[in-house]
């Protein structure tokens, strides 16, 4: 089976070969060197108007299997949508604190403490002593004054 199988290949390898030189006998004749320089110009022309147009045959092709892929790919959305909608599920509403949500995105392997004013360093605030006497309450000084007591006050003060 193997010795068959060997044949076989050996029968398509050479069947391969045959058709390259084949296709390359039809396609690309000898290439005859001329002995001018004029001739070996003309040549050079020839060879490269020949470039141009297969540049620009395989531009082409290149372009229509681009749109032939954006087509296919539009078909396969269109079957897709046809086939029946997605209903997006309605989310319930969960509550659920920081500290938990982390230990669920990072697993529990993660312990991630959410505390924040555990970390900040304690600082004293510095009380400025104001005059008290001079930031008088107003309302008092007014009742002093007022009536007969206030009166006296002022000429025992003015004494």
């Amino acid at each position: 089976m193997l010795s068959i199988a060997k044949n076989l290949l050996q029968t398509e390898k050479t069947q391969i070969e045959a058709d390259k030189i084949k296709y390359m006998d039809e396609n690309c004749p000898a290439l005859s060197m001329p002995g001018s320089v004029q001739d070996l110009q003309e040549l050079c022309k020839k060879l490269h108007h020949q470039i141009d147009k297969v540049d620009e045959d395989r531009y082409d092709l290149a372009a229509k299997v681009e749109k032939g892929n954006k087509e296919i790919e539009d078909l396969k959305i269109n079957v897709q949508d046809l086939k029946g909608k997605f209903k997006k599920p309605a989310l319930k509403k969960v509550r659920m604190s920081a500290d938990a949500m982390l230990k669920a995105l990072l697993g529990s392997k993660h312990t991630v403490n959410m505390d924040l004013r555990a970390n900040l360093k304690q600082v004293k605030k510095e009380v400025k002593e104001e005059e008290k006497e001079a930031v008088g309450d107003w309302r008092k000084n007014i009742e002093d004054k007022a009536g007969m007591d206030g009166r006296k006050k002022m000429f025992e003060s003015e004494a």
